[in-house]
């Protein structure tokens, strides 16, 4: 039996049949489970360490480096990078795809652990890992602004109470902040001023670090009650530093605004942000980076609250 012969006899029902088959693809054609690139969950994990103030060279000898000893020793990993900048390192890890990112995720902070005693002991915290997908992109991107707050203040903000809100909405995989840094106090030195005192920075240091300590005040004790004593002797402000005493000359004391410009700043002077104004627009924060630059010059990052640098 020639299959072809029945079409050829029946025309009228062939040509139906056709654009019958023609509509029914055109419309199944837009329910096809198909796009343009394929979601595939990439097994891949993110280091992350800061050490503030250091250098990308610093970052990539004293950082990078042991984690990279560390992590090569994981097996299943077939590709291991990392970017080193001014005061952070970022390790990329791409796994086989046959391997589960969890149990790799697992090895990750093992070999963090491991790496521990080879890291700079003025590292304040242990680098932090994180599982993504390089193929997914920031679907939302937020600006705040504000005509009452200052860059540390917004950013503050939107890092204490927008980033973990958000954080928390269901399907939310990360939240990150750019164009902004934390508030904090810059302390510009005078060598000269200070050669003249004969003050070393040593002084000024331990004489800052001092002052700014949060530390138990004790208890009374009575015959029918206990009082504890809570006292925050943490300074915040640039205000509470200047007349900070760092040293007595002649039985005179020598305070920091002698010696020193105090002044309230940012944590990092040379991260901003313009929202729809790209000539010194409004200042934001926002989840993902609007713009970034930096001046000639050297970039200092303060480790906490407060900052010390040395200025002619």
């Amino acid at each position: 039996m020639n299959i072809s012969r029945l079409f050829i006899l029946r025309p009228i029902a062939t040509l139906l049949l056709s654009i019958a088959l023609t509509v029914v693809g055109a419309v199944s054609f837009r329910f096809l489970p198909v796009a343009p690139i394929p979601t595939v969950d990439m097994p891949v994990i993110f280091v992350q360490a800061s050490l503030a103030g250091a250098s990308p060279e610093t970052m990539a000898a004293t950082v990078a480096t042991p984690l990279e000893r560390a992590m090569g020793q994981i097996a299943g990993i077939t590709e291991l990078t990392s970017v080193s900048s001014q005061g952070s390192t970022h390790v990329i890890i791409q796994f086989d795809m046959s391997r589960d990112v969890d149990g790799a995720a697992r090895d990750v902070q093992a070999a963090i652990n491991a790496a521990r005693s080879l890291l700079p002991s003025a590292m304040k915290t242990l680098p932090t890992y994180h599982k993504a997908n390089p193929s997914s992109a920031p679907i939302m991107m937020l600006a705040m602004t504000s005509d009452r707050l200052n860059r540390g203040q917004l950013y503050d903000l939107a890092s204490s109470k927008l980033q973990q809100r958000i954080a928390q909405v269901q399907g939310v995989g990360q939240v990150s902040i750019r164009g902004g840094a934390l508030p904090a106090v810059r302390i510009d030195l005078k060598p000269r001023l200070l050669e003249s005192y004969g003050i070393p920075l040593d002084t000024v240091r331990k004489a800052v670090d001092s002052a700014t300590s949060n530390s138990p005040r004790g208890l009374l004790s009575g015959k029918a009650s206990t009082w504890w004593i809570e006292a925050n002797g943490q300074l915040t402000q640039a205000s509470q530093y200047r007349d900070l005493i760092v040293t007595y000359k002649n039985g005179v004391p020598v305070r920091l605004k002698d010696v020193a410009n105090v002044y309230d700043s940012i944590q990092d002077k040379y991260s901003s942000g313009y929202f729809n104004h790209p000539s010194g627009g409004r200042e934001h924060a926002g989840n993902h980076r609007f713009g970034e630059g930096s001046d000639a010059g050297t970039e200092f990052h303060a480790a906490g609250g407060n900052e010390t640098h040395t200025r002619d």
